[in-house]
């Protein structure tokens, strides 16, 4: 069994690769992940118009962002950081959800609902990773020992 913080590692590269691949795809083509995203045959962005070549670039760099940060994240394990790039995600992530599940009406039936439930569950997923990083009974609650501490680990 995985020991929490080799869970929340595991999560904190999962959105290390999922916002490195949206925003390299925003940033470098960005007419391609506008006509293709998620896959061929599958309009989620082109399906809400108009195109904005800008406003894709802008939205690939800032997913390239969160990606370093999520990175450094399961890198350090600082738990100051892991939950600031959490609730940072978390601070697009409600919002983007809120806005695609009212907005489902151009979708078909295998779209509308595989869009729900991505969306929503990377919007829970970060609520459950911020989870694991609960101070364990007993230990310090200082401001600075909780901004140089990394996740408990217990055992090797």
């Amino acid at each position: 069994m995985m020991r929490p913080h080799r869970w929340l590692r595991a999560g904190l590269l999962f959105f290390t690769a999922a916002e490195t691949l949206i925003g390299a795809w925003a940033q470098l083509w960005p007419r391609s992940f506008y006509d293709n995203f998620p896959l061929p045959g599958h309009r989620w962005v082109a399906n809400l118009p108009a195109y904005n070549e800008h406003v894709l670039r802008d939205f690939g760099g800032l997913n390239l962002a969160l990606a370093l940060l999520f990175a450094v994240a399961a890198v350090t394990l600082r738990t100051v950081l892991v939950r600031a790039v959490l609730g940072a995600y978390l601070v697009f992530a409600v919002p983007h959800l809120i806005f695609h599940l009212n907005h489902l009406h151009p979708f078909g039936t295998v779209d509308a609902t595989a869009q729900a439930v991505a969306l929503t569950a990377v919007a829970v997923l970060p609520v459950a990773l911020l989870a694991l990083t609960r101070q364990p009974a007993g230990r310090s609650r200082s401001p600075d020992a909780t901004t140089a501490r990394t996740v408990h680990r217990t055992g090797p």
